[in-house]
């Protein structure tokens, strides 16, 4: 059991209480490094989750306290730093950033840090969160300096990797992490935003016109394509036509010639088998011959007269003499044929 002395108990209650810097956040929005108290020395503590009390011994570091229950020692111990280890996050003021073309931006964004090294934290630097807070600041104008405004608008994930990668590489030694940083908002000068409105209002207008003129474009083709599809089903439609009324002709041709034929050969036939068959085409011969001559005079104002006129019988003549040429000529065929055949 220990017992404490009046001396001792009197100095525990009235230790003295450092003010530190941590970070705190209100309804209002993000505040810096708001000033709290450390906690007393009363020989029994009971450490938060998520926190790392850092304990000094006669002025030197001794040790840190892991959450749950602490025993100190009076006197000699003292609780010199109190650290969380949960994320925060800190914002970035507006700052003024000029770009390689010359364009000056006005930034702000938001750093998220967790402390991953409670001793390094504490004696590492003086205030870790403003020395990030700072270097990130920092960082972020060299990074923007290296690119065009166009750039910075259109690569802002890019820009954001390359500030974490450049905190986390200066923060090893100050015991914290960046996790991420995000660049809030982008404000450039009035007048490069005018002309930012004015080139989108362009750019529409061009893509407007390009769209217009496309759908001109393919309305025209379209109409042209119509009307080739147009014109090459009439012509097919033409000559299936065509082809239809030759076939219908060359038929009609066959059926006729055919028809004469038998007709022909009906009537050669009925003249050979036929008594008096021959007497009887030679006076219908000499009837169509002399009914030809009837028919000039109606047809034409020229009229031929044969030498003969006035003798029947010779123009009966010469019309028997055609008749016998036609039947030698035919029989003359027909006796070459049969030896063909042979």
């Amino acid at each position: 059991m220990i017992v404490h002395s009046p001396i001792v108990t009197r100095r525990l209650a009235t230790s003295t209480r450092v003010p530190i810097r941590t970070l705190a956040t209100s309804s209002n929005g993000l505040n810096f490094f708001q000033k709290t108290q450390l906690p007393a020395n009363t020989i029994i503590r009971f450490v938060p989750q998520q926190t790392a009390w850092i304990v000094e011994r006669m002025g030197k570091f001794h040790r840190i306290l892991q959450p749950g229950l602490a025993i100190l020692l009076p006197f000699l111990d003292k609780i010199q730093y109190v650290q969380s280890l949960k994320e925060n996050a800190i914002e970035v003021p507006s700052q003024s950033a000029i770009t390689s073309d010359n364009v000056t931006l006005e930034m702000d964004g938001v750093l998220y840090i967790r402390v991953v090294d409670a001793y390094k934290a504490s004696y590492g630097v003086e205030n870790a969160e403003y020395a990030i807070s700072q270097l990130a600041q920092t960082t972020m104008r060299s990074e923007i300096g290296q690119l065009t405004l166009d750039h910075v608008l259109r690569e802002r994930q890019s820009l954001n990797v390359n500030i974490t990668a450049v905190l986390n590489d200066a923060a090893k030694d100050w015991g914290i992490q960046c996790l991420r940083y995000e660049i809030r908002d982008i404000h450039p000068p009035s007048n490069v935003l005018e002309a930012m409105h004015r080139q989108v209002s362009a750019e529409r207008s061009k893509r407007a016109e390009i769209l217009d003129s496309e759908g001109h474009r393919q309305s025209a083709i379209n109409i042209a394509e119509g009307e080739k599809q147009s014109q090459i089903l009439a012509s097919e439609a033409t000559k299936f036509k065509q082809i239809n009324l030759a076939e219908g002709e060359a038929r009609a041709i066959l059926l006729k010639a055919e028809a004469t034929s038998k007709s022909i050969e009906q009537i050669a036939n009925a003249i050979r088998n036929t008594p008096g068959g021959g007497d009887a085409v030679s006076l219908q011969v000499a009837e169509k011959y002399v009914d030809a001559f009837g028919k000039l005079a109606k047809e034409s104002n020229t009229i031929v007269i044969p030498a003969g006129l006035g003798d029947v019988s010779s123009w009966m003549a010469s019309g028997l003499s055609i008749y016998q040429n036609l039947q030698k000529s035919n029989a003359t065929k027909d006796q070459n044929k049969i030896e063909e055949t042979k």
